[in-house]
């Protein structure tokens, strides 16, 4: 008990000695206070002075900053964000009528000044009295700054979306940030369509017939075999470019000995040349023949034929519909006598086969082998199939009986791979 009672006292002592010097420091700050506030008397009343001013310029209104005069040139105009033309376009309302919204301060425009502007600007720009070119433009600018801002809810959007254009697209809508391009003619754009359709199928056409030229002067130059490539017009093409070739050269022969010789000049001596120099020596004298004679077919069968007039995209164009009618007819025809199970006539046996085989192989052969072809049936795919294979041992030069032999030993599949079939001795 008389422990506790130490401690108490001890406590209060401490908190009176605490309290004691509080009081002394703030004693002795009050008083050099007060001897600072005697010495610099003079100071502190001319500070009360100009703070007294001061709030009193914070009470009045700033000055005015003096505006620019409103300009008539574009240039001058400035910017703004406005690509759906909700205000004035690309430029700026208050720039149109003269002001700065940068260097009016607190102070903007208000509805008293924006009508004196406009009406200066008119007296100047209105299209009765000012007959320059271009006046009616800037005055229609002038009147649409004038109306918007003296509308008092258009003035807010457009202070509101001068730095905010993402607000500007969502109030807006999307279109705001592309324009249609003005429609085009579709006569003019069908017509060039059908131009430039017409030049390439013609081009085409050109280009498929001279495929075939080019083969069968190489064909007749070359002495190609029907096995290599050749063919019976490359033969017959080949006789007589041979024909006409002898022809020049006895002519040239007659011109010699018109010209007084006689044939016997000794021939310049040099190496002797080869078979194959021999051979190309009398390619280069064939062919420009051959490329003539060439030159002077004009159709070589299969749609394989120099182009005309027919060949223009708008031509065929006009004759699709009537394709298309015989077609569906024939067709359509064909369809009801396979219903009632009649015997296939001539024209259907024809079209049957030519489908079969292509019209392209089809004009190639002669009479007697389309009258064979109608006879085996070839719009069956086995029938098909059995022909091709006998056509691929023909251009092999295989004999008949060879032939006959390969076919008994692919029905009896004794052959894996049929290609070998054709090199069997």
């Amino acid at each position: 008990m008389v422990r506790c009672c130490r401690r108490i006292s001890f406590a209060f002592a401490l908190l009176a000695v605490v309290f004691a010097i509080s009081c002394t420091l703030a004693f002795a700050q009050e008083g050099s206070s007060g001897a600072g506030s005697d010495e610099d008397g003079g100071a502190s009343t001319t500070t009360t002075a100009s703070d007294s001013s001061a709030t009193n310029n914070a009470d009045s209104p700033p000055p005015k900053v003096k505006r620019p005069e409103p300009s008539g040139n574009e240039a001058d105009w400035g910017s703004f964000y406005d690509p759906n033309k909700v205000f004035c376009g690309k430029y700026d309302c208050y720039k149109i009528l003269g002001w700065d919204h940068e260097t009016w301060g607190n102070n903007p425009p208000s509805l008293k000044d924006i009508t004196k502007s406009y009406r200066n600007l008119s007296r100047k720009w209105h299209p009765d009295k000012n007959k320059a070119k271009g006046a009616r433009e800037k005055f229609v600018h002038i009147a649409k700054a004038y109306e918007i801002l003296t509308d008092k809810e258009k003035r807010a959007d457009y202070d509101h979306f001068r730095d905010r254009p993402d607000e500007y697209f969502i109030k807006y809508g999307s279109s705001v940030l592309w324009s249609y391009a003005p429609k085009s003619d579709a006569s003019i754009i069908i017509i060039i369509f059908l131009m430039a359709g017409s030049v390439f199928t013609y081009y085409a056409q050109k280009n498929k017939w001279q495929t075939i030229a080019n083969h069968l002067v190489k064909a007749a130059v070359e002495d190609l075999s029907p096995r290599e490539g050749g063919s019976t017009e490359s033969i017959e093409i080949r006789e007589k470019a041979l024909v006409i070739l002898a022809e020049k050269k006895k002519e040239e022969e007659e011109a010699k000995l018109a010209n007084g010789s006689n044939g016997t000049e000794k021939k310049k001596k040099g190496p002797k040349m080869t078979g194959r120099e021999r051979k190309e020596k009398e390619w280069e004298l064939m062919r420009p023949i051959c490329v003539q004679l060439v030159n002077e077919i004009d159709d070589f069968g299969a749609g394989f034929r120099k182009p005309t007039i027919q060949d223009l995209l708008v031509v065929k164009m006009l004759k699709w519909p009537y394709y298309l009618t015989v077609a569906t007819l024939w067709w359509s025809k064909y369809a009801v006598r396979r219903v009632r199970k009649v015997e296939l006539n001539e024209e259907e046996r024809e079209v049957l086969t030519k489908n079969a085989v292509g019209e392209v192989t089809w004009i190639a052969v002669s009479d007697e082998e389309r009258q064979k072809m109608l006879t085996l049936q070839l719009w069956v795919t086995d029938n098909l199939v059995e022909w091709r294979e006998e056509q691929e041992m023909k251009l092999a030069g295989l004999s008949a009986n060879r032939r006959k032999q390969i076919k008994k030993i692919r029905k009896r599949g004794g052959a894996e791979n049929p290609d070998e079939d054709l090199h069997m001795d």
